[in-house]
């Protein structure tokens, strides 16, 4: 019987346009009932958003964006004894940068605005400067780590 190698993650490939892999997780995480070709479009008229209005290259834009709201800890219930607590883990790459792209994607869409392409270069474009929801998501996510600090013995 072979062995497979099961720890080994199967990552999208790049995208066609940006060649990037954080466009093609982007893409994907947007997708909705299988209309990828809708999802690229957007994501398209999205960067082409973040480029008029700063004069960047938005790809760089994109992932400055992704690096600001990535959390470093988070914590995770844990079930000891009878009792639950709150578990603060280091989060490892991977996790952080899908945290962040949902964050992103999920407070874009909970923006005032009729189209989402301009609903998620707004928020891309406060990520990168700093200031958006996700960040506060991700600050929130922080001070939540710290304040059950005193739990972090229980760590699997």
């Amino acid at each position: 019987m072979s062995r497979r190698n099961i720890s080994k993650k199967r990552l999208p490939s790049t995208d066609s346009t940006y060649n990037s892999y954080l466009v093609s997780l982007l893409i994907h995480r947007i997708l909705k009932s299988g209309k990828k070709t809708i999802a690229k479009n957007l994501v398209n008229g999205t960067f082409d958003i973040i480029r008029v209005k700063t004069n960047e290259d938005p790809l760089i834009i994109f992932e400055k964006a992704i690096k600001n709201a990535s959390p470093r800890v988070e914590v995770k219930a844990r079930r000891i004894g009878g009792s639950t607590y709150q578990v603060p883990i280091e989060v490892n790459s991977f996790r952080a940068t899908n945290l962040s792209l949902r964050w992103i994607i999920q407070y874009a869409r909970q923006r005032v605005g009729r189209n989402l392409s301009i609903k998620l270069a707004n928020e891309i474009i406060d990520t990168a400067n700093e200031t958006g929801n996700s960040i506060k998501k991700k600050e929130e996510t922080h001070k939540m780590a710290e304040a059950n600090k005193a739990f972090a013995h229980f760590r699997y």
